[in-house]
């Protein structure tokens, strides 16, 4: 008997790595894809983190807008904060705007993350991730795109912190594009 339960056996263990192979497979191909340069960037109204009521993407149509995916857990969106803070106070007078959406977070770490980077640009709520695993696909945090006033996509997400020496030659590039369109 012990002959037939061995073969059982490695029959279920190959059928079972047949069927993981097939749900990875399923999984990558179905993916939401990032959003591509040039598109327009997905749409989106989510809850305010500090005050009440929605902030949507279209409220700044005819802006520039840094959009930096983030949470109060993550290294290197502290190291990032700063930056985005004085992109924020140096250009919203031509037209840029700053906003932050707070992902798979608690209300009150993201409040205090806030007060302790002093962030004065607007911040979003995504406590479930909904707009940062669906249609932006966002593979880590912190994540940046760069959107223009007609509201589409400028260059690539740009995947760590804005201020990292590898980034901030591109997101130089990416504001000045989207600045003068």
């Amino acid at each position: 008997m012990a002959g037939p339960l061995k073969l059982g056996a490695q029959a279920l263990a190959v059928m079972g790595v047949g069927i993981l192979a097939s749900l990875l497979g399923w999984n990558l191909t179905h993916q939401t894809p990032p959003p591509k340069v040039g598109a327009p960037a997905p749409a989106f109204s989510l809850h305010r983190l500090t005050g009440d009521g929605d902030l949507s993407l279209r409220s700044f149509r005819g802006k520039t807008v840094v959009l930096n995916f983030f949470a109060s857990w993550c290294g290197p969106c502290k190291r990032e904060a700063p930056e985005l803070e004085s992109v924020w106070r140096r250009y919203r007078s031509d037209g840029l705007v700053v906003l932050g959406v707070d992902s798979g977070d608690a209300r009150g770490s993201a409040r205090s993350f806030l007060s302790a980077h002093g962030v004065t640009y607007p911040i979003v709520f995504d406590p479930g991730e909904t707009l940062a695993l669906g249609p932006y696909a966002v593979p880590g945090l912190p994540v940046t795109y760069v959107i223009n006033p007609t509201g589409r996509i400028v260059g690539e997400p740009l995947l760590g912190p804005v201020s990292d020496s590898g980034y901030s030659q591109e997101f130089a590039r990416e504001l000045k594009a989207a600045l003068q369109t």
